[in-house]
């Protein structure tokens, strides 16, 4: 998946290095409690900066680490909040084979 960010494409992906680092980065027991947090509403925005830094990282983006404080996200933030849930959806669900 993709995301317009300062006017430019970045693919995004979550790895299972990027997960790892996203569990230790939002000090949270297991990605399922992340999960359930997304689909219960209650995330904070730094929780979306931190998945979609995961996915930029994952996407191998050329974005540094903290760059997205300062981003504009085409269709700003409700659509950054959208990109990460379903970035966290996109890591749980199995390939059709």
């Amino acid at each position: 998946m993709s995301l317009w960010i300062n006017g430019e494409s970045h693919v995004m992906r979550l790895t299972l290095g990027a997960l790892a680092e996203l569990e230790t980065t939002l000090d949270e027991q297991s990605l399922v409690a992340l999960v359930e947090r997304f689909e219960a509403n209650r995330f904070s925005s730094r929780d979306v900066i931190a998945l979609l830094e995961a996915g930029l990282q994952g996407g191998q983006s050329a974005l540094p680490k903290g760059a997205l404080m300062d981003a504009e996200i085409a269709g700003g933030p409700l659509a950054a909040a959208r990109a990460a849930a379903e970035l966290l959806a996109r890591a749980f669900v199995l390939p059709e084979t």
